[in-house]
């Protein structure tokens, strides 16, 4: 089951490392981060569910 509430211990530092992470790169490069990015922090949950409702979640949140 996906988790709702905040699980994260640092959201804001880790919102500051992943803005620092992509300083001086280029569209492309930084589309590429994040799409590395997701297929790790997917590896690392590991449970389709989770991760299908992970995305169902996040597309319903899109403008």
């Amino acid at each position: 089951m996906m988790k709702t509430t905040l699980h994260l211990q640092d959201a804001d530092g880790f919102y500051e490392l992943l803005l620092d992470a992509h300083q001086g790169l280029s569209k492309e490069q930084s589309e590429l981060l994040n799409a590395r990015l997701i297929l790790l922090l997917a590896n690392q949950v590991g449970d389709a569910k989770v991760l299908q409702e992970c995305v169902e979640a996040a597309r319903q949140a899109a403008p």
